[in-house]
């Protein structure tokens, strides 16, 4: 028993300096790996200039921040770890990929700190007295901390793609009016995406405008936002408007049936959330009666099996 404790400590130290080795060499890609890399890197340093001159008058901090997001983004292709969802979620939040690997590192750096700190304090209360715990609390604290910010990204990205949905929802029954008005569809498309300012129809206004500069058709620029912000909804609209684009008529019946079924399934989830709050509403009323009658209960029942 007295060995196995360090067998099992060095077994997993050394899986971990083994992983972390093969994560640090450079893995072999393809000539299509590689035109991809190049082309990543070429479209990001725009980004990242822009963002280094936003981040420039903010302090050391800032600066620290955008150094360590270029570094780790730099990590990340190199080693073809694309994170295709994670980078949608970012999209529709509107932040920055480099920002968030600089605040994913940055955390994860804290929880390595803030574990021994943490058994420091469980020390002088008097509980835990083995080495090894404020090792197992540094790496459990820093995996814990850097996937936090994963998670925070997801749950806000999945409120603002419902609200997308809704948008898109209405939308497509300007769009459908407009072309019953007599628009063309590039006319009708532009012209439903100005009626508002909220922050999805200005994605939408701004892709169409992008379409008219880098000369593809509109929807191929709705379906390269559904694709950039894992809206599947804008893909499908995209992919049944490039077979329909040619016939009003086909556009608007499209477009109409597409806006019902959106709103039929936006009412279907909203009634099955409203069940599941409607559930746990109960047992909530549940578990306070049942409290309330141990409450009453026990007086009478510790007098009986004292006499």
């Amino acid at each position: 028993m007295n060995l196995t404790m360090p067998v099992v400590v060095g077994a997993v130290l050394g899986l971990g300096v083994y992983a972390l080795v093969r994560a640090l060499i450079p893995t072999k890609r393809s000539a299509i790996a590689q035109v991809a890399r190049i082309d990543a890197m070429r479209a990001r340093g725009a980004a990242y200039e822009s963002a280094r001159q936003t981040t420039k008058d903010t302090g050391r901090l800032g600066s620290l921040r955008a150094d360590v997001g270029a570094r780790v983004a730099d990590f990340y292709l190199q080693q073809g770890w694309e994170q295709r969802s994670l980078r949608a979620d970012l999209a529709v939040l509107d932040r920055s990929w480099e920002q968030f690997l600089a605040t994913k590192v940055l955390l994860g750096v804290a929880g390595l700190f803030f574990g021994p700190f943490l058994f420091a304090v469980v020390w002088t209360l008097g509980f835990g007295r083995s080495p090894i715990i404020p090792v197992w609390l540094a790496l459990v604290c820093a995996a814990l901390f850097f996937f936090l910010p994963d998670l925070e990204v997801r749950r806000d990205a999945a409120e603002k793609r419902r609200d997308l949905r809704r948008v898109i929802g209405a939308y497509l029954d300007l769009v459908s009016m407009s072309l019953a008005g007599g628009r063309g569809l590039p006319e009708a498309l532009m012209a439903a995406a100005e009626v508002s300012d909220g922050w999805a129809t200005q994605r939408i206004r701004n892709a169409l405008a992008d379409a008219r500069i880098t000369g593809i058709s509109q929807w191929q620029a709705l379906g390269q936002l559904g694709e950039d912000l894992g809206v599947e909804e804008l893909k499908d609209l995209s992919a049944s408007l490039a077979l329909v684009a040619d016939d009003g008529a086909k556009v608007r019946e499209s477009l109409a049936s597409r806006a019902e079924t959106m709103r039929h399934r936006e009412l279907a989830e909203i009634e099955g959330s409203a069940g599941e709050k409607s559930q746990s509403m109960l047992v909530a009323q549940l578990l306070l009666c049942a409290g309330f009658l141990v409450f009453l209960i026990f007086p009478a029942a510790m007098r009986v099996f004292q006499v």
